[in-house]
């Protein structure tokens, strides 16, 4: 599989740890401001399923919200699950795009991205064309997972390099420290808030750790080896004892850090 190979997602498997997922989406809405118009547009770059999109609208019940994804498979969940009309007379809807190459065709009120922009490469040369799609006075939010460097992923490289899987997956540069976001942001014009947080999960059930990577981090690895089902179960056997020394267990479950980054853009009026 080469670096520039798609991963394939699971819908079900990402959903199995939801609520913790959604924790840093929310804490990100906290911290963004009212919005310009009465009934906002609002983009949810790499919607996923739908789940955290439909939390927009009920921060802004008035709002015309479009969540986009390239996966066919989130999509038809997110259609699913979430699409129609809101209880407050705005509507959420679903739509594919690729993160790497959207561009506002309209003028948005706020374009907000949760645990996407990882995965694409070079996406703080997007952030100039989202910004350009801010009415006066958006708002431009994500939040990125910053631990690369944590064991879960250590580990998964390592093993992926013993497994020939060197280009498979890419950590070094998937995203920028703190400082490198607040430098892009405010040198496109905006006021910008960023910060990082790290959450302590506590996880529950048989190898959590494991359960919890196979729905994000280690889908390439998956995508990579899934017409080789002895050398997928080789891979995740030795990941999964791995893991079970990285993080061990403890009386009330298994503590599982993680650190995040996040910053809001606020375009000027």
């Amino acid at each position: 599989m080469s670096a520039a190979a798609a991963p394939t997602w699971d819908p079900a498997q990402y959903l199995r740890h939801a609520d913790h997922r959604a924790r840093p989406f929310t804490d990100l809405l906290a911290r963004v401001p009212g919005l310009p118009a009465e009934r906002p547009r609002i983009a949810d770059l790499g919607c996923g399923p739908g789940n955290v999109t439909a939390l927009l609208a009920q921060r802004w019940p008035t709002a015309r919200i479009t969540g986009y994804d390239n996966s066919a498979d989130m999509l038809d969940k997110a259609h699913v699950e979430h699409e129609g009309p809101t209880p407050g007379g705005g509507r959420l809807d679903f739509a594919h795009a690729d993160v790497r190459t959207w561009t506002p065709g309209e003028p948005y009120d706020l374009i907000i991205s949760n645990a996407t922009l990882q995965w694409v490469p070079g996406h703080v040369d997007r952030f100039a064309d989202w910004v350009r799609g801010l009415r006066p006075g958006g708002t431009f939010a994500f939040q990125v997972p910053g631990n690369f460097d944590a064991p879960s992923h250590r580990l998964m490289r390592d093993l992926a390099h013993r497994h020939g899987l060197t280009d498979t997956l890419r950590h070094d540069d998937a995203v920028l420290t703190p400082q490198a976001y607040l430098a892009a942001l405010t040198g496109l014009g905006c006021t910008a808030d960023v910060w990082e947080t790290t959450y302590v999960h506590l996880l529950t059930g048989e190898d959590p750790v494991l359960d919890w990577v196979k729905g994000t981090g280690l889908r390439p690895v998956l995508t990579a080896l899934a017409d080789d089902p002895e050398a997928r179960d080789a891979f995740l056997g030795a990941y999964r004892d791995a893991l079970r020394a990285a993080y061990p267990a403890g009386p009330h479950g298994t503590p599982f850090p993680f650190r995040r980054i996040f910053a809001v853009a606020h375009k000027e009026a």
